[in-house]
């Protein structure tokens, strides 16, 4: 992911009002990662300090940063779920489901979409994850390289779904 300003952040948030992109928290520290920490970043989340309940995503589609704010449910017991982003099949117990408002029209109108994602937004480390015995049989780095790309694809999908309203 290529870096971005503190501005650049607010202004990709496409179901937001200017009043709530003006007013989102960003992320912690960001400010201070290196290249290699964007480098390693496929998306960028973060969950809200003041109100956990709500959290913020920037995901690069065809080399535009489109944000959006998202809304987490409440977890009910301890059940496990698998991230519909990274699909990591072994961390599946911090995955929340996030409901985003669609962008434009559709959103004044209560149009949204839900998805399953880690709730530390943790997918591009889960990704890069060499694989273990069970998962064997291919080339490692191939593997990542494919997880990678599919995180990339389907958190870009999603991303065009809010946009697009």
């Amino acid at each position: 992911m290529k870096p971005l300003s503190e501005n650049e952040i607010r202004a990709s948030l496409v179901n937001c009002s200017r009043r709530e992109a003006k007013q989102a928290p960003m992320p912690n520290r960001f400010e201070s990662f290196t290249a290699d920490g964007w480098e390693a970043l496929d998306y960028l989340g973060w969950t809200d300090r003041s109100n956990p309940q709500r959290a913020y995503v920037v995901v690069p589609v065809d080399d535009e940063p489109i944000g959006f704010m998202l809304r987490a449910s409440e977890k009910k017991g301890g059940r496990s779920a698998m991230c519909a982003w990274c699909e990591d099949v072994f961390a599946t117990g911090d995955v929340s489901l996030f409901v985003a408002r669609r962008a434009g029209a559709a959103g004044r109108e209560g149009n949204s979409l839900g998805t399953l994602v880690h709730a530390d937004f943790s997918c591009s480390a889960h990704v890069r994850r060499l694989p273990n015995a069970l998962e064997g049989g291919l080339d490692p780095h191939a593997l990542v390289d494919r997880r990678v790309e599919e995180l990339r694809t389907r958190s870009a999908a999603f991303a065009r779904r809010v946009r697009h309203g």
